[in-house]
């Protein structure tokens, strides 16, 4: 059976209300340590129950991934992937960066997407070939040509065990970053990095890492406004990246020479 994935938007997007219902409406709850300064929250589990739950009512032949309880209905084709509460730290603290961030991912490669922040009142949503929009309104990159008129976001410091060695490259890039570019921003929310690349608020996302439920729906919002996505080597972003990197396609060449630099004086990523 073919599915046509643009079909899927309201779906996803009716998924996203009652997400943002949720995230809401509801405290914190319990903290659950996952590792190092790495959490869950009551809400967190609360939205995955929610939306696997009523995606696996609508769409019960594909698949579900889920950031906090993993995979059920391993789909062998599309698969619904999600983070119920991206940004748990910022929502633990009342810092209004967070949301849900539901894509579709065919393979390796994400095709739809839908961020809701709630706290923020917008909805970002896309799907290959139909552009990308907030809420309801098309979007596109900026228009930025030099690293020096650019604002870059940076995804988070890593925590754990291995934390030192994973944060050497992260500690390069930020010098690097900083004696060139206008601003760098550390928002602590992979989909909120990427949707602003994909509407112009920020200039360009660098992430040396890539779990699927941080990145899925967001690459394919950034890549319908416009925005290159790639891995390190400048090849095309997939699930199986080593990095995520988004930027308005005038910063590319330069960001991406950047990143070499910075990486060669702080070693590999993760």
């Amino acid at each position: 059976m073919t599915i046509d994935v643009r079909a899927l938007l309201p779906l996803a997007e009716r998924a996203a209300s009652i997400a943002g219902e949720i995230i809401t409406t509801r405290a914190p709850g319990v903290v659950t340590a996952k590792g190092d300064r790495d959490m869950a929250t009551e809400v967190d589990f609360a939205v995955e129950h929610a939306v696997r739950e009523f995606l696996s009512y609508e769409t019960p032949e594909l698949g579900f991934l889920g950031e906090e309880e993993g995979a059920s209905r391993p789909g062998e084709g599309l698969t619904w992937v999600l983070d119920p509460v991206d940004g748990t730290a910022n929502f633990l603290h009342g810092i209004p960066l967070c949301g849900v961030s539901l894509g579709l991912v065919d393979g390796d490669l994400p095709v739809l997407g839908v961020i809701g922040l709630p706290f923020l009142n917008v909805r970002y949503a896309a799907a290959t070939g139909a552009g990308a929009t907030a809420d309801g309104s098309p979007i596109q990159v900026s228009g930025a040509q030099k690293l020096q008129d650019a604002v870059i976001a940076m995804g988070d410091y890593a925590v754990g065990e291995d934390a030192p060695a994973r944060n050497r490259p992260r500690f390069a890039l930020t010098q690097e970053l900083a004696a060139r570019v206008q601003r760098v921003r550390m928002l602590g929310s992979a989909a909120i990095d990427l949707a602003w690349v994909a509407d112009g608020k920020v200039d360009a996302n660098v992430m040396l890492s890539n779990n699927p439920w941080d990145t899925a729906a967001g690459v394919v919002i950034a890549r319908e406004a416009g925005a290159l996505v790639v891995d390190l080597d400048g090849s095309p972003h997939s699930m199986s990246s080593r990095a995520t990197i988004a930027a308005s396609p005038a910063l590319a060449t330069d960001l991406l020479r950047l990143l070499t630099t910075a990486l060669s004086h702080g070693g590999a990523s993760e």
